[in-house]
């Protein structure tokens, strides 16, 4: 099957520098991975410049020692088994890395600690578009046919009808924006694909969001099956909640990581989408190579001013 590809084309030109502020003790590996990730973005992007956000010692003198690279003394994290609520702390990395969105000194950030904490502090630092009560965590899956667009992977475990329809709609921006995606079909993850299937929510969402109007000529393709997600043959786009999605995302990881092909897996990286600032979320498991692939994702939402563009889409303000 042919992916139907974008009308638009992409930007002639973007702008050259992008400046991520990357946790250095997020995640189950920091701060060794988050410093060998930093690395390998460096060499990997000339463009790019980091600010490093945690106790200064723990960076090589490699990294240390960077044109490219700023270091922001932090010492306090939310630790993996955290209450998220302790992202309300303003002495810590998480914290430090929104703020420095929120202050000007960069342009996106990237945490691979605990969703929860990221999502809260993102919130608190850089506020919640209009209308949208709960980001988004987005990721994109590699399927067969094309790239395909899973929401929510994490930031929430609400499955409210409203909800999802508004992630629906945040979804086919998201597709259209980042991966040109010509009219994106949506659809709702559920047990099956016959009307009625699924759970309360589901049942409830289906008919809410078919009645939608979606941005970019998207189109709802009803229910779908969690083979989709690796197909691509209905949607471009499928939603769920936050708990459902990541528990597919991972079950997908392992799958691939069974297979022995690390390298098809889906990116250990999500764009949270609905606050106002550009803010990607790695995997507690993150590798380094994982980790340079989340600063890659916010260097280029930004130099696609994409938040900007899907905020627009949407019909609200970004901040």
């Amino acid at each position: 099957m042919t992916r139907p590809t974008s009308g638009r084309a992409a930007p002639a030109s973007e702008p050259e520098i992008a400046r991520i502020a990357v946790d250095l003790l997020g995640g189950d590996g920091a701060p060794a991975v988050v410093v060998d990730g930093a690395l390998r973005a460096c060499e990997a992007d000339p463009d790019l410049h980091l600010l490093l956000v945690g106790p200064p010692e723990v960076v090589d003198d490699e990294l240390a020692a960077h044109a490219r690279v700023t270091i922001r003394p932090v010492r306090s994290a939310v630790g993996m088994a955290d209450a998220a609520a302790k992202a309300k702390r303003a002495d810590t990395t998480v914290r430090a890395v929104v703020a420095a969105v929120a202050e000007g000194s960069a342009d996106a950030l990237v945490s691979a600690g605990a969703s929860g904490a990221t999502v809260t502090a993102a919130v608190l630092g850089l506020g919640r578009w209009p209308g949208v009560r709960r980001p988004a965590l987005v990721a994109t899956l590699p399927a067969v046919a094309g790239p395909v667009v899973l929401l929510d992977v994490g930031a929430s475990v609400e499955a409210r009808p409203g909800t999802l329809a508004r992630h629906a709609a945040i979804g086919a921006a998201y597709a259209a924006t980042v991966h040109h995606v010509k009219s994106p079909r949506v659809g709702l993850l559920s047990i099956g694909t016959e009307p009625g299937k699924g759970d309360r929510a589901r049942r409830a969402a289906d008919p809410y969001i078919a009645a939608q109007e979606l941005p970019c000529e998207a189109r709802y393709a009803g229910l779908v099956e969690g083979y989709e997600a690796s197909s691509g043959e209905r949607a471009d786009v499928i939603v769920t909640d936050g708990f459902t999605g990541n528990v597919l995302l991972k079950g997908i990881e392992g799958a691939y990581q069974m297979i022995g092909d690390p390298a098809g897996a889906p990116p250990r990286a999500a764009a949270l989408i609905g606050v106002g600032g550009v803010v990607v979320v790695c995997h507690g498991a993150a590798t380094g190579a994982d980790v340079a692939s989340g600063i890659a994702l916010a260097a280029q939402l930004h130099r696609r001013a994409a938040a900007t563009e899907i905020a627009t889409l949407l019909g609200v303000s970004h901040g």
